[in-house]
């Protein structure tokens, strides 16, 4: 009887891992129907994972091996590239090669690791001219891959949606004539908290197009919730493409309460979420102190109390 368990323990070990190993190969192409993201079997799926942080500051992190030990490591079964457009020297409008150069070996490391990834345009200013020269780049190389979602505007500070609407519909256009089919994320003004401007007033003529809503646990309380359950109920599609538990400035105490609080509303919804971030700020809200390596494998006591609390989430949401 034992050696009969064991095998049969092992196998199912096995298969376990396999399903791990293999997720994008599982759930395939994502698709939008009505307010629900569903994978290739039109079956609802909840993409959880973490971002990096601007490429510009932070690159180090951008490499395939440090997304490799977030799929490993922290159950992430979506990373975001976010890909700095203004801040910092090597910022995409300072050097877009090396710009590129990054995001990709994110880009690679998700199609590598079989996770999705999001391509984000990190930016709070409207930048068209260079942003439909940049996904129409992306669009064209990365099109036949599944694992692939475009994020066109991060955080929208002072734009009205009449400006956000119309610069996103130019850069759907450009990725459109690319890539028909991997899901686009839009952002709403006033840093992603107006997601009722969109819900009043969407874009129309295009399908697989979701709508961000991003929030800090412990600035942004259950007003945010429920203009984002009314947008929902309006028939807007929503990814949480940015969040944290502590306060909007990514700084102070991380309030567990009201993160697991958005945490409970984000599950019961099906909403997918991406924390910020991977990166090595003295703030909060980097996950990783100095002494972590570039390419992952940290220690208990590389992550901060943020980068512990987002694992133990991960570990425990992402079971698949």
């Amino acid at each position: 009887m034992k050696p009969k368990f064991w095998y049969a323990a092992f196998f199912f070990f096995m298969m376990a891992n396999v399903s791990k190993a293999q997720f994008v190969k599982k759930h395939g192409q994502l698709n939008v129907q009505g307010t629900q993201l569903v994978d290739k079997n039109n079956n609802p799926i909840v993409l959880r994972g973490l971002s990096f942080g601007w490429h510009s500051l932070w690159p180090r992190f951008y490499n395939e091996r440090a997304v490799s030990w977030l799929k490993k490591d922290f159950n992430c079964n979506v990373v975001r590239a976010a890909m700095g457009v203004e801040l910092g020297d090597h910022s995409y409008i300072n050097d877009p090669e090396f710009s590129k150069e990054k995001v990709e070996a994110v880009i690679k490391g998700a199609i590598k690791s079989d996770i999705y990834v999001i391509i984000d345009w990190h930016s709070h200013n409207v930048n068209l001219k260079a942003a439909k020269v940049f996904f129409a780049e992306m669009s064209k190389k990365y099109a036949k891959y599944p694992n692939i979602i475009y994020e066109v505007f991060n955080e929208p500070d002072y734009e009205t949606w009449s400006e956000v609407k119309s610069y996103s519909e130019e850069i759907i256009r450009v990725i459109r004539e690319n890539d028909p089919n991997n899901i686009i994320l839009v952002g709403c003004p006033h840093w992603d908290q107006d997601i009722d401007r969109p819900a009043e007033d969407p874009i129309v003529g295009y399908t697989n197009i979701m709508y961000t809503m991003h929030f800090y646990a412990a600035t942004h309380g259950k007003e945010l919730r429920d203009r984002t359950d009314a947008a929902i109920k309006s028939g807007l599609p929503v990814f949480i493409s940015e969040s944290a538990g502590m306060e909007a400035s990514g700084d102070g105490p991380l309030n567990y309460k009201a993160w697991q609080e958005y945490i409970d509303w984000m599950e019961s919804k099906k909403l997918s979420w991406i924390t910020w971030s991977v990166s090595d700020k003295d703030e909060t809200c980097s996950i990783l102190k100095k002494s972590a390596s570039s390419e992952g494998k940290w220690k208990d006591e590389d992550l901060k109390e943020s980068g512990i609390k987002i694992r133990e989430f991960l570990r425990k949401y992402n079971k698949e």
